[in-house]
């Protein structure tokens, strides 16, 4: 490295320890300005923009009959605040559905664990440290090198944390300090409360997430509550009578109707084909009469804008009100063209009329679909049966009704709206491939998310930064508030963007795999998101995070890891300690800059002008005022990322800085969410709260990984006796874990045959069927099934109209709304 030697940096001096924490102490100041400016600016603005673009801010309040009951927000700046606030279970409940308040309640019950964890570690763990080891509150101080040994001090060794209580400590210099034995026991004790503590507050609010779901379910007689999802069915038995008869042979209950898949590819494709066309065609009529429906649309565009002016609302975004023709821009009244190519291979174009050529196109396939529907197609495997009871469908579902393996299996149907019907006639063996091929995919991809972050962890370390580029390190090192920009902001700004974009790819490969409802792409974008957060962007980045840049210690780190269980544990906890005030500022970045964005939707906001520059046709702009789309996948793994962060750290030294960070983290997260899920975003999937089961499941790998680092900080200290003593605590969360999913996750999927009975009344007194929510809500119905109504189980490529060239105005969400004051078109 030339004439750089990176001992010189500042934190390997012989106040290493002092100048790390000044350091860290500048980091922190420095993320809170920042994100206290981007946090502030991004409120203050939306604020501003609320009552103005409430075709933005209100779009599932002003379209969705599920809001309808929910409280009018105030026009003022801070008055949409309290009555936000005062929304009750029971309305969230009956406006946004289960997943909703599934996702909420767990909130609400990490802010009971940060608070009661916080508590501890300001009244308890915070003193002791201060006291014992001179930890600086507030941060800042200068510490005695007593306690913890940070990888930037090489003057301090194992021997500083010796427990002289410890037969197995080993013999040190005398002069070395020792870690006090009470210490240790009450990093011990904390372990076991907390641990004890998160596994209270999950079978609590397990149990009233069950009791409310079993009444909330057990309330509805709709379709899809009365269906089941039959899958294996022998070729002697594809019949739609031969099924019904084989069910109600069981005696479980009449069967309504039976709709037996089939292999509709051909149609599906036909129809897929024909909306590509009618778009072309769209859009060519569009350039031909763009002048003349200006002008035909003129009056009807002046009275939407004196509506927009009585109500102050800014031209950018559209209400649904305003989605007439005005945005058409004139084209020119010659008509366009477009160029075919034809001959051999192809080679050969010329220029036609495209309307005439597109017209003739969608003549020639509705045509080809009309004869198309009438064809026998090939049987599938797999029927959804209707019952005529919601007892005589979870009897089927619930119970075994064939004795050959993999044959007749009953699962609970989704509903109508939500069946991916192109992998209804996806065979078994073809979505087992397309599974196994997703996730070898995965494991590839995990392989280059690591080699991507060794380098992002490198950014951490300033030595690091200087094994590759030694004058950026003392540069650096010369300026504490570059240093904390690069070092700590950096960082973080990244892993936050991963978060960000990384879940658009997971998506799709969830898509891939020829699951059956959008509800279960939805559980399985969950899965493989909290998997890429909490494996690459926290295990791997925690292990390299103390780790050289160079790829040759990378090497050396999985070496001594695979060599030695135990060199993981204590690996864990050297980089821990290390990366306390990374993960703080993550989590002030995440909090304080990037929730108030959230709530602004600001890549909604951003993508606005590009996709309005792109959009042509009555259609593109009906599109483009539709409601964001709320996907649980995309935002409840990086939450629960944040919430496994604050119980690993939540006994260490700077367990009060995170656990109050985090805090305020799921105070803002629970308020931000609350109003996008009521108010301004479409949840489409329905899933009938089955993301609480995967949501338990993380919160126990974070349990266990938080034993795994204790057990290794307190060998790490040398005090084995109690970190021996970590391993009953352990093997008692993996056995509840066991026993947790064999209790509660029948309950979870579905409905007890007791809470069908309408004499089971757990609420108090009330009118014969009337439910809870029809009582404290005035709202009966489910809003998870509001879509469903008129719908029934059926291919829609079979019964959907043809629809017709859309020059008109006021479509919205795939309807035609008329407007006898407005001119109309239909060609």
């Amino acid at each position: 490295m030339g004439d750089y030697n990176c001992s010189l940096l500042s934190s390997g001096d012989g106040n290493g320890r002092s100048s790390q924490h000044r350091q860290d102490q500048t980091a922190l100041y420095t993320q809170l300005v920042i994100s206290l400016a981007l946090g502030l600016g991004a409120f203050t603005t939306f604020c501003i923009l609320r009552p103005r673009w409430t075709g933005l801010y209100a779009a599932r309040k002003r379209q969705k009959n599920a809001a309808s009951k929910l409280p009018a927000l105030p026009d003022t700046f801070f008055g949409w605040i309290p009555v936000l606030y005062r929304i009750t279970e029971e309305q969230v409940l009956a406006s946004a559905g289960l997943d909703a308040y599934v996702f909420l309640s767990f909130f609400k019950m990490a802010i009971k664990f940060l608070a009661v964890t916080f508590f501890f570690a300001l009244v308890i763990i915070l003193p002791v440290n201060v006291h014992y080891l001179n930890y600086s509150f507030p941060p800042g101080g200068k510490l005695r090198t007593l306690g913890y040994s940070s990888s930037t001090d090489s003057s301090l060794t194992l021997d500083s944390y010796r427990d002289p209580s410890d037969e197995f400590a080993i013999t040190g210099n005398e002069n070395n300090a020792i870690y006090p034995s009470s210490l240790l026991w009450m990093d011990l004790v904390f372990t076991y409360f907390f641990t004890m503590l998160a596994m209270y507050l999950l079978v609590t609010t397990t149990r009233k997430i069950i009791r409310v779901r079993q009444e909330y379910l057990a309330s509805q007689t709709t379709v899809t509550d009365r269906t089941i999802r039959l899958s294996g069915i022998p070729l002697e038995l594809r019949d739609e009578e031969k099924i019904k008869k084989t069910v109600e042979n069981l005696e479980i209950g009449k069967v309504e109707s039976v709709i037996l898949c089939r292999n509709w590819k051909e149609l599906d494709d036909m129809v897929a084909q024909r909306m590509v066309f009618l778009r072309k065609l769209e859009e060519a009529w569009t350039v031909h009469l763009g002048h003349s429906r200006t002008q035909s649309t003129q009056t009807s565009r002046q009275r939407a804008q004196s509506r927009a002016a009585d109500r102050q609302d800014a031209p950018l975004l559209h209400d649904e009100d305003n989605t007439d023709q005005s945005h058409v821009m004139p084209y020119g009244q010659d008509r366009p063209k477009t160029r075919i190519w034809h001959g051999f291979l192809g080679l050969q174009s010329r220029s036609v009329d495209a309307i005439d050529y597109f017209e003739e196109k969608l003549r020639r396939l509705d045509e080809q679909i009309r004869n198309t529907r009438k064809k026998d197609f090939e049987a599938m495997p797999l029927a959804f049966v209707t019952m005529d009871s919601v007892a005589a469908c979870q009897m089927a579902v619930q119970a075994t009704m064939d004795p050959t393996p993999m044959q007749l299996l009953a699962n609970p149907a989704p509903a109508p709206s939500d069946v991916v019907w192109q992998n209804t006639y996806v065979t078994r063996s073809s979505r087992i491939t397309r599974s196994w091929s997703v996730t070898l995919i995965i494991l590839i991809l995990t392989v280059f998310w690591t080699a991507l972050l060794v380098p992002i962890a490198g950014l951490v370390s300033l030595r690091s930064i200087c094994s590759v580029w030694p004058q950026l390190a003392f540069a650096l090192d010369s300026n504490p508030i570059s240093q904390s920009l690069v070092a700590t902001g950096l960082p973080t700004a990244l892993i936050s963007l991963l978060t960000v974009l990384v879940p658009f790819l997971y998506y799709w490969l969830a898509t891939q795999q020829g699951m059956l409802s959008q509800g279960e792409v939805e559980m399985s974008l969950i899965s493989k998101n909290f998997f890429f957060t909490f494996f690459n962007l926290f295990v791997l980045f925690t292990i390299f995070g103390t780790a050289s840049i160079s790829y040759s210690k990378v090497n050396d780190t999985l070496a001594g890891a695979s060599k030695d269980a135990s060199e993981i544990a204590r690996k864990l906890a050297t980089s821990l300690q290390d990366l306390d005030f990374f993960y703080i500022n993550l989590i002030i970045l995440q909090a304080l800059g990037l929730f108030p964005f959230r709530l602004l939707e600001f890549g909604s906001v951003a993508l606005y002008p590009i996709t309005l520059l792109g959009a042509k046709t009555p259609r593109d702009y009906a599109e483009l005022v539709q409601p964001p789309v709320f996907s649980y996948g995309f935002y409840l793994p990086q939450t629960l990322l944040i919430f496994v962060i604050c119980i690993v750290y939540s006994v260490l030294q700077s367990s009060w800085l995170i656990l109050f960070f985090g805090l305020v983290y799921f105070l803002i997260g629970s308020f931000v969410y609350k109003y996008q899920l009521l108010y301004a975003m479409d949840h489409r999937q329905h899933s009938t709260g089955q993301a609480w089961l995967i949501i338990c499941n993380c919160v126990v790998i974070g349990l266990i990984f938080f034993e795994i680092a204790m057990a290794g900080l307190l060998a790490l200290r040398t005090a084995f006796y109690r970190s021996i003593l970590v391993i009953p605590l352990l093997a008692g969360t993996i056995w509840f874990s066991v026993v947790f999913r064999r209790t509660f996750d029948p309950l979870m999927k579905f409905i007890a045959l007791r809470s069908l009975d309408d004499s089971q009344t757990p609420f108090g007194n009330h009118s014969p069927g009337e439910t809870r929510y029809e009582r404290e809500t005035d709202r009966g119905r489910a809003v998870d099934e509001d879509d469903e109504t008129g719908l029934r189980y059926i291919n829609p490529s079979l019964i959907i109209p043809l629809e017709e060239v859309w020059l008109a105005k006021g479509r919205a969400n795939g309807t035609n709304h008329m407007d006898g004051a407005a001119d109309e078109e239909n060609v």
